[in-house]
């Protein structure tokens, strides 16, 4: 088996998370600059078997398109144009950002921490992953 990546794509920021090779564990991986984005995965899927990339997918509460959704869509070309083997499944990621918020305050993060948007994003991406990891 190989790792699942989740990525919470934001216009500047990525939030990236990861499994162990046997699927069972989701953890935070880092967050990256979204520009170099491509760069870092590249280079992470050379050393590690990536068998799934999940993308979080913004929706509305009526379960449309958020405005986000126009800037993943090309993200995603590229994506497939860069590794055609790797398969892509989309997450609802509605209240990911609230979420990881709520995690980051029952762990007791000082506030300081907190305001980190960097941590927010990988923790989302983490919670993206669980998410799909439950459903499974």
């Amino acid at each position: 088996m190989g790792r699942i990546l989740a990525l919470d794509f934001g216009k500047k920021r990525t939030g990236i998370a990861v499994t162990d090779e046997l699927q069972i564990i989701a953890s935070g991986l880092t967050t990256v600059n979204t520009k170099e984005l491509i760069e870092f995965l590249k280079n992470y899927t050379l050393n590690e078997n990536v068998e799934l990339f999940l993308v979080g997918e913004p929706k509305q509460m009526d379960y449309s398109e958020s405005e986000s959704e126009a800037i993943i869509k090309p993200f995603l070309k590229i994506l497939k144009k860069e590794f055609p083997k790797i398969p892509i499944k989309r997450v609802d990621e509605r209240f990911t950002s609230k979420m990881a918020f709520q995690v980051m305050l029952n762990s007791g993060l000082k506030k300081e921490k907190r305001k980190n948007k960097a941590l927010i994003d990988e923790i989302s991406a983490t919670i993206i992953l669980q998410s799909y990891l439950y459903s499974k």
